[in-house]
């Protein structure tokens, strides 16, 4: 036992859930130290940040034996302790999505905070000049609570009663509201009405991808700043520098920072006082991690509205069909009120969705990348001086490049993928590994100097269309170095054009200040933006996701062209004029016949009636087992001697006979693409009708799974993990 003047403690630190140490360990302290204070511990032979965590709640593994028990090397006394809260939440994420407690508790902090000593964390709050030992209390100012009740535009009437709803109820919302109709304005103002209403309230809005949150944090330091302070408005999303990162948690952790806007990161942010959170574009795949921790920021949004009585309020045009299920009437079984606004927000004259337009690829000249009546079109925008965007979502010049003679193809040699041809820069790029070498003289197989790119990315859109447009001048442009007028400007933007910092913003500055007059991207331009002078939006070639393996792939093909659609006819003026074009050998798709009416509702209602045909989500749970080894056959190995252990051990556990009875497992397969980086990977597929029997399925083979481990069948593997709800098969 420890002395009369020292006490153990369970204190959490970092191990991965496959790791044969416990993540909560023994430690010593001189003093006692309430649950959630953050600890410098020595583990191994380094110090290593930990938190001290309530040992009614966890069993601590390790060392027992009092005299080997070692002291925590110090805590971090300018933070206040995590609170219960955030404790439960990330308990729940650990138990839900089968990772180890440390794992993610850790993971949840900045990074900096990880490796920053006691004495260097002092410098850091004295010259930050945040008080974070206690959550600041703020009086709103007058100013304020009239702002709340009187805004710059009056809402609609859409807009209005949304409001209301979301004050009288309690919850969660889905906010199904049109593109363009002023779902950023209702978040907005039920933010004011928050902050204007209690002194301390703090509240989270959450977008799906980094490029974003700029705009959204100006409109809300617009909004906030001048009567909260600039502190009041803060953003977390990994795109932020170590030391920025660790600022705005600090700002959150105190309460200084009222409203915290970023990624899915910032569902784990330490927020003592929130009252409010907003998921923008809900339906987004962004929001489900694809590594570590494999959580949905959205499902975690939920389940932390309800646990600290906090509103939540899904937004999206295009539900998740998951969603659009909770949603549905109380009287059916549904859990979440459903809020609509299908209107534009403007005159009359944009009032309406764009028109629809489907092209039937099969009556165009062989092989034509763009027919000859969308040619038209574009060039009709450019004479009316209004903007166009193209859309196709795979970046690169080509997908592979190919030899004609032998049928040789630009493989990469460490995965089971083709390498992509990027022509500005003359490389053969994997996507998956990151492997790039220069693009070969002549075939390295054959030797024949005619190898050609097959397919088409974003890079050859561009550079076609300038070909296209060559002849076509700007209108209003004529000049004595261009007495004709200007040449056409295409631009593209993707992944490749906004690799260093700053150039998202500047080429996005670009469009909205009418510089471009075509823009080509992936679905990076398709979400969120609102570009006023866009009237033409075409999608080329979407039909791919229409016939994929998986099931959730038209779903989110009609989720991306509803939102790139809307990027068209947002200006009040040029409304009336605004297209979507689509270019397809399918034109009587189902798909497409609910795209023409902008009608969601009817296309979801098809979706889930083969979903439950089916026994696919949201009918049924599922999770996914993924192994990773140096050959396929160790992989699946592995997984298939798990199985077996259900039926061979776990079948005669007490009790669990009638549980299993509602578990499928599948056979191991490999991945769709099954070699990345010289790993092979396989998968297993655990699907159950009830989702507390797959949790606790779940956690009774976890055990199983990291016994299969030490036996010889799993000594090849490199790692395996747990999916829970995952949204790639």
């Amino acid at each position: 036992m420890p002395s009369a003047m020292s006490q153990w403690l369970c204190v959490l630190v970092q191990t991965p859930s496959h790791a044969k140490l416990g993540s909560v360990l023994s430690y010593r302290s001189e003093s006692a130290l309430a649950p959630g204070t953050l600890v410098r511990v020595p583990l191994g032979q380094r110090d290593t940040l930990g938190i001290v965590w309530d040992p009614d709640s966890v069993q601590a593994s390790g060392e027992l034996d009092p005299g080997k028990i070692r002291t925590i090397a110090a805590s971090l006394d300018g933070i206040a302790p995590l609170d219960s809260s955030w404790q439960q939440l990330v308990t729940f994420a650990a138990q839900y999505y089968q990772r180890s407690l440390g794992e993610v508790a850790l993971a949840a902090l900045p990074s900096q905070l990880r490796d920053i000593t006691p004495a260097q964390l002092q410098r850091r709050l004295k010259r930050n000049k945040t008080p974070v030992t206690a959550p600041a209390k703020q009086v709103p100012p007058v100013a304020t609570i009239e702002k709340a009740e009187s805004a710059e535009r009056e809402p609609s009437a859409e807009q209005t009663s949304a409001i209301n709803q979301i004050q009288r109820f309690t919850g969660p919302f889905l906010l199904f509201g049109a593109t363009g109709s002023g779902k950023t304005e209702v978040y907005l103002r039920c933010v004011e009405l928050l902050l204007a209403s209690e002194v301390s309230a703090q509240a989270l809005v959450m977008v799906p991808e980094i490029n974003l949150t700029p705009q959204l944090e100006a409109r809300f330091r617009q909004r906030f700043v001048g009567s909260y302070g600039a502190d009041a408005v803060v953003s977390l999303h990994s795109g932020m520098t170590h030391a920025q990162r660790l600022k705005s948690w600090l700002g959150a952790h105190s309460g200084n920072a009222r409203i915290v806007l970023g990624t899915r990161m910032a569902i784990f942010a330490s927020m003592p006082n929130l009252r409010l959170i907003v998921v923008d574009e809900e339906h987004d795949p962004s929001y489900k991690s694809s590594e570590g921790a494999r959580y949905s920021a959205r499902d975690l949004a939920i389940y932390r509205g309800r646990q600290m009585g906090a509103k939540v309020v899904l937004g999206s045009a295009t539900p998740s069909l998951e969603s659009w299920q909770h949603s549905r009437p109380a009287a059916e079984g549904g859990r979440y009120l459903r809020l609509h606004m299908p209107s534009r927000i403007g005159a009359a004259a944009s009032a309406e969705m764009p028109l629809v337009r489907r092209v039937d690829m099969n009556h165009q000249p062989r092989n034509a990348v763009f027919s000859i009546p969308l040619l038209a079109a574009i060039k009709d925008r450019i004479a009316r001086g209004e903007q166009s965007m193209v859309f196709l979502n795979r970046r690169g010049y080509a997908p592979v490049l190919h030899c004609s003679e032998c049928g040789w193809k630009s493989e990469c040699p460490n995965c089971s993928a083709f390498r992509v041809f990027h022509k500005i820069d003359r490389t053969l790029r994997c996507h998956h590994c990151g492997f790039t070498e220069r693009v070969p003289r002549s075939c390295p197989t054959c030797g024949n100097p005619d190898i050609a790119p097959q397919g088409r990315g974003t890079e050859r859109i561009e550079e076609h269309l300038a070909e296209l447009l060559a002849e076509v001048r700007r209108p209003g442009t004529s000049s004595e170095g261009y007495p004709l007028g200007e040449p056409v400007r295409v631009a593209r933007i993707d992944a490749d054009t906004t690799r260093h910092k700053g150039d998202l913003q500047s080429q996005l500055a670009a469009v909205h200040a009418g510089d471009v007059d075509v823009l080509v991207g992936t679905q990076m331009i398709a979400k969120g933006h609102d570009f006023r002078r866009i009237t033409l939006v075409a999608a080329i070639n979407p039909d791919g996701a229409l016939f994929s393996s998986d099931f959730r792939a038209p779903e989110r093909l009609f989720s991306l062209l509803m939102q790139a659609a809307g990027r068209a006819g947002r200006d009040a003026s040029l409304g009336s004029n605004s297209e979507v074009w689509i270019q397809t050998f399918q034109p009587a798709h189902p798909l497409y016949a609910a795209l023409k009416r902008h009608d969601y509702p009817a296309y979801a209602m098809l979706q889930l009636q083969e979903r439950e045909q089916a026994g696919l989500p949201p009918f049924t749970a599922q999770a996914l087992v993924r192994a990773e080894a140096r050959t396929q056959e160790l992989a699946q190995a592995f997984l298939d001697a798990a199985r077996d252990a259900v039926h061979s051990d776990m079948a005669h556990w007490d009790g669990w006979a009638d549980l299993l009875s509602q578990i499928t497992l599948y056979s191991a397969v490999p991945m769709s693409i099954q070699r990345v980086a010289n790993i092979e990977r396989a998968q297993m597929l655990v699907e159950s009708p009830s989702r507390s029997a797959l949790q606790q399925f779940l956690t009774g083979w976890h055990a199983v799974l990291h016994a299969t481990r030490q036996l010889p069948v799993g000594k090849g593997v490199i790692r395996w993990a747990v999916d829970v709800d995952p949204l790639a098969i």
